[in-house]
């Protein structure tokens, strides 16, 4: 719901800081992995119960996966950037619940496998939009130029990394802000579902 708004205000520095990086020869691929590096770090971070400690490198993670798509855009996007860029964000978006879940699995254990299990319905949601659309011919740039079809929802990037932000600055609410964000995010895909059975319903020609 914020990522538009926040595309508007983040992307200029970050193309200003891209071309620079570009300018160097630095790979987008490589930043993409070093971003999803200290977005596991982050998480080994909370797992091993210092959730403080996780927040520098799970921002850096954050400013990192910026950065690949503006480097990108100053020298060549290729299909596969975008692609490695998804599975990472992925993968690091399942892993800090994860991390919560081992760091006390007495207390965010079912909160933890609702919400991660939220994560993977939403994602299936957003990837089989953005096939369709792909499909269809249709283009958005409402998040930023990307690789993928991003479809808007209730929940984007900038709302899945505050609550981030907050679970690790409190982890002591991660069981009652996880079921929250969990049962906004079935939120989030069911209006997917039914905006796609709006669109793609009908026979293309």
């Amino acid at each position: 719901m914020l990522d538009s708004t926040a595309r508007k205000l983040i992307d200029p520095p970050l193309d200003r800081i891209g071309r620079g990086l570009a300018e160097r020869g630095i790979a987008p691929d490589l930043i993409t992995l070093a971003g999803l590096g200290l977005g596991l770090l982050a998480a080994v971070s909370v797992a091993a119960g210092h959730p403080w400690l996780a927040l520098l490198p799970l921002l850096a993670s954050r400013l990192a996966d910026g950065l690949d798509g503006a480097v990108a855009r100053a020298s060549q996007a290729t299909d596969f950037g975008g692609y490695l860029d998804i599975t990472a964000d992925y993968l690091f978006y399942g892993a800090i619940p994860l991390a919560f879940v081992i760091a006390d699995p007495a207390t965010n254990a079912i909160s933890g496998a609702f919400l991660l299990t939220s994560f993977y319905v939403n994602g299936a949601s957003f990837l089989g939009y953005a096939i369709l659309a792909e499909k269809r011919g249709l283009e958005t740039s409402a998040q930023g130029k990307k690789s993928l079809y991003f479809s808007n929802g209730i929940l984007e990037g900038t709302e899945t990394i505050v609550f981030f932000v907050l679970i690790c600055a409190i982890p002591s609410i991660f069981a009652p802000a996880a079921w929250i964000f969990g049962l906004l995010c079935f939120a989030t895909a069911t209006l997917r579902v039914m905006a796609a059975r709006r669109i793609f319903s009908a026979r293309k020609d």
